[in-house]
């Protein structure tokens, strides 16, 4: 029998199937499966990504038979020590396009006394392949949308079945109580009907979305399984922003925390004060922008159309930097994603690649009336006001408002006070 072992390590690819990461190193013969806790990553998540990560790793670690490694530490020096451990032919990984990634993958790289083959990545098409007819990337989405549409996809891969996972010692898996994992999000993404998402998308007080950003998150399901069929172009759309926000990060690292539109970082914020904690506690007294907070605390989810609103209220309402929402969501997420976040924060505060303009001011109320409509969403997640029926729990300052505190901020003198600040870069 073939004794050589390769390394299959592990990041944000857990799942066995459509991985041809796992496929290649299957090829060389006994594969130890690994998976490096970093301290760094670790501690910068919070309790709903380290609850999933860890359940996910379970799940994984199932389907290998129980034979997972895991290893806590500096990955420049484990993965090369596991590797030398077994006596690995190669180490093999899904490709990082993350700035953090990138430059932890060098740095293992130069460890290792082996190859480390790259093959594939998280996305679809990976960053760097689209390009317009000049050879350069693009800066708006609709045309890398209809560039990335006409580039295409590989069609997915089956799990391998013949794998010999060896064994190696392992660390004990963090304790984990939700649940997660491939064969979980397998099933969600076939259980779901991507038919009426266009139509509803925008109501949180429906359960209408795939939730399957957590999945891509980990890795536990590959876009192409989900691309494969898929005839929704509202969905693909989605899907196609996700790649697009990893490939303007490849090529701008710095706009995790720095605008791309340069002009803006001459725009005057205040400092996150009193109203930043009301607005990261579900105190605001816009009942809209409070339950997704609340629901963020609760879950570790927000609804898109309510992230875009709350985000709106930090950035224009109060006049905090972007980065500092940026932050907490990604400690609170369990679908924080880097790219995402930090481009998606952007696009709301006008200084992103998109033409969306800076004057699209989001008001709270009216977002909360034409998408939660009954107001069921905001009963949900604030209990104070659960005594206000239909449309009334979006204004409770015109009813009885209980113990819901009353609004922070003046909308309509927030907005001009954001466009006056605006006016002053321009000028």
């Amino acid at each position: 029998m073939d004794t050589v072992t390769t390394v299959m390590w592990f990041r944000r690819d857990l799942r066995l199937t459509d991985n041809p990461a796992v496929l290649d190193a299957a090829a060389g013969g006994r594969v130890l499966g690994l998976f490096v806790l970093d301290p760094l990553l670790w501690g910068r998540s919070g309790d709903p990504r380290r609850e999933h990560l860890a359940a996910s790793l379970r799940s994984l670690s199932e389907s290998m038979g129980g034979r997972l490694v895991v290893r806590r530490g500096d990955p420049a020096v484990v993965v090369p020590a596991v590797a030398d451990e077994v006596a690995a032919s190669s180490v093999h990984i899904c490709a990082d396009y993350a700035p953090y990634g990138q430059q932890r993958d060098v740095q293992v790289e130069a460890a290792l006394k082996c190859p480390l083959v790259r093959t594939g990545s998280p996305y679809a098409v990976a960053p760097g392949r689209i390009r317009n007819q000049h050879g350069r990337p693009y800066q708006v989405f609709t045309p890398y949308f209809k560039a990335w549409l006409a580039h295409g996809w590989r069609q997915p891969v089956a799990a391998p079945t013949d794998v010999t996972w060896a064994e190696a010692p392992s660390e004990e898996l963090p304790a984990g109580s939700v649940e997660a994992g491939e064969g979980m999000a397998l099933e969600r993404w076939r259980s779901y009907d991507p038919a009426g998402y266009e139509a509803e998308r925008d109501r949180p007080d429906l359960d209408s979305t795939s939730r399957m950003s957590i999945p891509l998150k980990y890795g536990e399901i590959h876009p192409r399984t989900m691309l494969a069929g898929l005839e929704s172009e509202a969905y693909r759309r989605e899907l196609a922003w996700r790649e697009f926000c990893a490939d303007l990060l490849v090529r701008y690292p710095q706009a995790a925390w720095k605008p791309l539109r340069p002009e803006f970082e001459r725009t005057a914020y205040d400092e996150p004060g009193s109203a930043y904690e009301a607005w990261r506690s579900g105190r605001t007294g816009f009942p809209f922008v409070d339950a997704g907070m609340r629901q963020l605390a609760a879950t570790g989810l927000m609804h898109n159309r309510v992230r875009m609103v709350v985000a709106s209220f930090l950035v224009k309402d109060l006049h905090v930097h972007w980065k500092y929402g940026a932050r907490w969501f990604m400690r609170s997420l369990t679908d924080g994603d880097l790219a995402s976040n930090a481009l998606n924060w952007q696009w709301v505060a006008g200084c992103g690649a998109d033409t969306a303009p800076y004057f699209r001011i989001f008001n709270p109320v009216a977002q909360g009336l034409k998408f939660d409509p009954h107001g069921d969403y905001v009963r949900r997640w604030i209990p104070e006001l659960r005594h206000l029926a239909g449309k009334q729990a979006h204004e409770p300052w015109e009813h009885d408002t209980g113990d819901y505190p009353a609004p922070i901020a003046d909308h309509a003198e927030a907005r001009r006070e954001a466009l006056r600040r605006y006016d002053a870069i321009r000028s």
